[in-house]
């Protein structure tokens, strides 16, 4: 993110602190489409929006006590991947079979319905089972279309130690799926 965004962000943070409910507003907007696309990597889909408004929700609950010793889209990226281990959490003990919709079920569409929906579960699948650095970056790079110079800034590493984790991380995930074939 870019210095002037960074300050706006601050600006609505600590109106929000004042009691302007509003300014959570515009930081919603704001990340929205990113923890959208970020919990979309590793959600499965009919969960997505389900999980997206918890992270909001618990964001609103605990803004009040940012200390803004991080820039607020890292501490809002660590929210998520929390709302999202929970969610796993939940799951797991709940041991439920996921539900898929009649349409999703029946491959309704143009006979390619069928064909990407299964390569999403099977790429999140893959996904789930790379260890986490790995993860994250595949996901900082596909899912909020960070350049290599933004990753490394958020990974608090060298752009030539990201790409080189980014290189080994594409591997890993065409290695996990073509175990699924």
């Amino acid at each position: 993110m870019t210095q002037p965004l960074q300050a706006n962000d601050d600006i609505l943070i600590q109106q929000f602190k004042n009691g302007q409910v509003d300014a959570f507003n515009t930081l919603y907007e704001r990340y929205l489409p990113n923890v959208y696309k970020r919990v979309r990597y590793i959600i499965p889909q009919q969960d997505v929006e389900d999980v997206t408004q918890d992270v909001f929700i618990a964001a609103f609950k605990s803004l009040a006590s940012f200390r803004g010793e991080s820039q607020f889209s890292t501490w809002l990226r660590t929210l998520t991947n929390h709302k999202v281990a929970e969610y796993y959490r939940r799951r797991n003990r709940k041991k439920e079979i996921n539900p898929v919709s009649l349409h999703e079920a029946m491959g309704v569409g143009d006979g390619r319905s069928a064909g990407l929906l299964e390569e999403q579960i099977s790429i999140k699948n893959a996904l789930q089972d790379l260890p986490e650095n790995y993860r994250e970056v595949l996901i900082l790079r596909f899912a909020e279309d960070m350049q290599f110079n933004e990753i490394a800034k958020v990974m608090g590493q060298n752009m030539e130690a990201v790409k080189s984790l980014f290189r080994r991380a594409l591997a890993a995930l065409r290695n996990q799926l073509e175990k699924e074939l």
